[in-house]
């Protein structure tokens, strides 16, 4: 009992004064929203077909499916081509601004709302990556995900030089502004009556919830950060970010675990076969010829076909031994990359692999990022000597500075 009372103050202690995973959420966050953003791009000459108001889903059967299932879809407002485009720009410009970490709290919104607008007017297009999009982009919203690797980080880090150097860094003016423009809009839909509460308020209370607590929390951080509501702040944050990151690990689990048990109980999984027969299909063979090629090796087809079930199956139980997660962490990420240029699913192999991105060892990660920073700076050299990259926080913000931002940021 003396020994568990230490461990189990220490677990508390580091789940409520840190907010863990910080590189893990970057790169979450980098890959679902570059994900998203280069399956919009592509489709851009073909949005009014999948989502617009030429699509063969109607704006009247999609209106009938969202009053039967309480989904959220900002294109039901109005079915003008004019607020489908303006919806579907905004979606590409919160991909953006969420990818490289601008503002990262109020993006993880305006992404989470172009994501679900998109995804529920027309719910029959996608192919099965959209599902792990949908649950990620409501999950980054609870993530402090711009802590590195994002211009809020970089924006906190010179604020923070500024102030060691006894300088005044100046008020944060856009993130303010930014709050009001959005509360302003949040009150137009509410009068509108496009906002419903529900039962229990529903996204009426989700969206008026966020926008106050970022009030908040700007409000708190003008007071310092060793005020005790900015403290409480802080651990309440932490917990959520806690929280959240654990429940993207569990569905990553789930996932995998699903789709493995479900394969087993398939004949062709059970005799090797499952894998030769996607390849014949002309939706599944964007490189018939490639297709050919493995389909015609036996072997090849039933260790493929085996070994998907027992990685599937298996992956959840790895992960109480570091060595064989990262090895079976690299040997599935490959296997998304073949799939996604042999079977032609480019952004549901992005998504998944994105999502196992969370399983990554931190010092790769770090690692990882250094190379970036160099690669980088030799590139914006100009063959001049190499510019070194941004330290990290925890090398340049001192205990807890990294982990919070002020104004409307992670």
């Amino acid at each position: 009992m003396n020994r568990i009372a230490p461990a189990v103050s220490r677990g508390i202690a580091r789940v409520t004064e840190s907010a863990l995973g910080p590189y893990q959420s970057a790169v979450i966050r980098i890959g679902f929203a570059a994900t998203w953003l280069l399956f919009l791009l592509r489709e851009y000459p073909h949005r009014q077909e999948l989502y617009g108001p030429d699509g063969p889903w109607s704006w009247d059967l999609a209106q009938r499916l969202v009053a039967s299932n309480h989904a959220f879809t900002v294109l039901l407002w109005s079915d003008g081509r004019v607020w489908f485009e303006t919806v579907y720009g905004l979606a590409v410009l919160s991909s953006v601004l969420l990818l490289v970490g601008w503002r990262t709290r109020t993006m993880s919104v305006l992404f989470m709302i172009g994501v679900l607008s998109l995804q529920n007017r027309s719910v029959f297009m996608g192919d099965g990556g959209d599902n792990v999009l949908h649950l990620m982009s409501i999950y980054l919203v609870f993530i402090r995900c711009g802590r590195v690797w994002s211009l809020d980080a970089r924006r906190e880090r010179r604020a923070h030089g500024a102030r060691a150097r006894g300088a005044w860094a100046g008020p944060d003016r856009a993130g303010p502004a930014l709050w009001g423009v959005l509360g302003v809009l949040l009150v137009a839909a509410t009068a509108a009556g496009r906002i419903e509460g529900g039962r229990l308020g529903g996204w009426f209370t989700v969206f008026w919830g966020l926008w106050a607590v970022q009030g908040v929390w700007w409000a708190v951080c003008r007071s310092g950060r060793t005020s005790e509501p900015r403290v409480l702040l802080d651990v309440v944050a932490n917990l959520v970010h806690n929280a959240a990151l654990l429940i993207v690990m569990a569905e990553a689990c789930l996932i995998y675990a699903t789709a493995g048990w479900y394969k087993v109980q398939g004949s062709r999984w059970q005799d090797g076969t499952a894998v030769y027969y996607p390849l014949h299909l002309d939706y599944f063979s964007p490189w018939g010829a490639l297709s050919d090629l493995l389909s015609a090796h036996g072997t090849l087809v039933m260790l493929a076909t085996y070994g998907t079930v027992i990685m599937q199956v298996a992956f959840p139980f790895t992960l109480f031994n570091r060595r064989v997660k990262n090895v079976l962490l690299v040997a599935m990420m490959t296997e998304h990359a073949v799939i996604a240029v042999v079977l032609g699913l480019p952004f549901f192999s992005l998504a998944m692999i994105a999502a196992d991105a969370v399983f990554l060892p931190t010092a790769f990660l770090r690692r990882l990022g250094g190379w970036t920073a160099r690669a980088r700076g030799r590139l914006f050299s100009r063959g001049g000597p190499a510019v070194p990259g941004p330290r990290e926080p925890e090398a340049g913000v001192p205990e807890g500075a990294a982990q919070t931002h002020v104004g409307f940021t992670a």
